[in-house]
């Protein structure tokens, strides 16, 4: 089992990678109850005292829309809860230190600035199906080939997703959680990573580059219209503002990537390394055009090109919105997370890829799992209240 699938002590104080680059991108908020307020002011030179307050209440939980763009690192912890654990007053209890923690009350921050902080939590299917077998969030996520994942490493009843700009802010907000949290919670597995720079894409877009090089995360519901239509649950009451997360780490073959020449890294990923447009022309915003072709007949982006199996137009299916990091340890690496409000987005995604997308040919998933992000909070609807009495 790799150092980063063990089973670490709940007040071990895990540093966050300090990982080369990243993918994904976070489109911007809709919700005026979300919006970020200024920091107050603080005594300390840390970076992050001078970053903007992200509020942790309203509608929809912080660390998805909120901030755009998102934060350079993050620290995703997978836990289990015991069995006669109720869910409820955990969940209340990691809502409030959540407030505090990103408030910069909570003296387990050891005097450092929140800045940006944002905390989200989300709760798997076990959970899910015990408050209800036909919510959404209820399914597991199927098995995929290019999976070599331990049983600790599949699954897990809570999500707790930590970012910042500030990486010392992360495995002091994760202590201070599973300090709260006490016997109550098992961790399965941590997973640190960082975001590369961010580079613009459209208007009010930008996208960073990923650890193969190329500008990721690209297409994603970026308007309010589509984070209704894709990305936020509707219903019913229980899970009305929340969202579906995918998670999962990979283990990148970096060195038999960087040995093919650019034109085929390119054809790998469907788009051009330096500007990432497609290879069928236009700029970086511009949409594929996969029926495009050379004059002797051959697809300009390529049959097995990732823009193309990945397409949702080709796969019928919605969009995600993705917040994935690069990671350094156990092994250079990828942790994907997706967020969408049908799981089989997802699923139909992948299932599409899986026998053919030639990006897959360099990766090998090691971790995995779904969680349910539950609807957004505040003092007179603790986290998680709605679905759990």
């Amino acid at each position: 089992m790799s150092r980063a699938e063990s089973h670490p002590s709940r007040r071990a104080f895990i540093g966050a990678t300090g990982a080369v680059a990243v993918t994904g991108l976070a489109a911007g908020c809709e919700s005026p109850a979300a919006q970020p307020s200024p920091a107050p002011s603080s005594p300390s030179s840390n970076s992050s005292a001078s970053m903007t307050r992200v509020s942790p209440v309203g509608r929809h939980q912080a660390g998805i829309t909120l901030p755009q763009p998102a934060q350079p690192n993050l620290l995703a912890l997978v836990a289990d809860l015991g069995d006669d654990v109720a869910a409820g007053p955990l969940l209340a209890a990691l809502g409030q230190a959540v407030r505090t923690l990103t408030a910069g009350a909570d003296p387990r921050l050891l005097g450092l600035p929140p800045g940006d902080l944002t905390v989200t939590i989300g709760v798997g299917p076990r959970l899910v199906r015990r408050a209800g077998p036909a919510l959404p969030g209820a399914a597991d996520l199927p098995r995929f080939s290019r999976e070599q994942i331990a049983p600790q490493a599949r699954g897990g009843d809570l999500l707790i997703q930590i970012c910042a700009s500030d990486a010392l802010l992360l495995p002091l907000t994760a202590a201070a959680l599973l300090d709260r949290a006490g016997d109550r919670l098992r961790e399965r597995w941590r997973q640190s990573g960082r975001r590369g720079p961010n580079i613009p894409v459209d208007k009010g877009i930008s996208a960073p580059q990923n650890l193969l090089g190329f500008i990721d995360g690209i297409v994603g519901p970026h308007t309010t219209a589509e984070h209704q239509r894709h990305l936020w649950l509707a219903g019913p009451a229980p899970v009305a503002g929340g969202t579906l997360a995918v998670l999962r780490r990979m283990e990148l073959d970096l060195p038999r990537f960087a040995a093919l020449s650019v034109a085929d890294q390119e054809a790998v990923f469907g788009r051009r390394r330096a500007t990432g447009a497609p290879l069928s022309g236009g700029t970086i915003a511009s949409a594929p055009n996969l029926g495009a072709k050379t004059p002797d007949g051959r697809y300009l982006v390529p049959a097995d090109a990732h823009i193309r199996r990945a397409n949702p137009n080709v796969v019928g299916a919605g969009l995600m919105l993705r917040r994935s990091y690069s990671t350094d340890e156990p092994t250079p690496g990828l942790l994907f997370i997706s967020f969408q409000n049908d799981l089989r987005t997802f699923t139909s995604t992948l299932a599409h890829m899986d026998d053919s997308d030639a990006l897959l040919r360099f990766t090998t998933t090691t971790a995995s799992a779904t969680f349910l992000i539950l609807p957004g909070f505040d003092q007179q609807r603790p986290l998680g209240a709605q679905m759990f009495r």
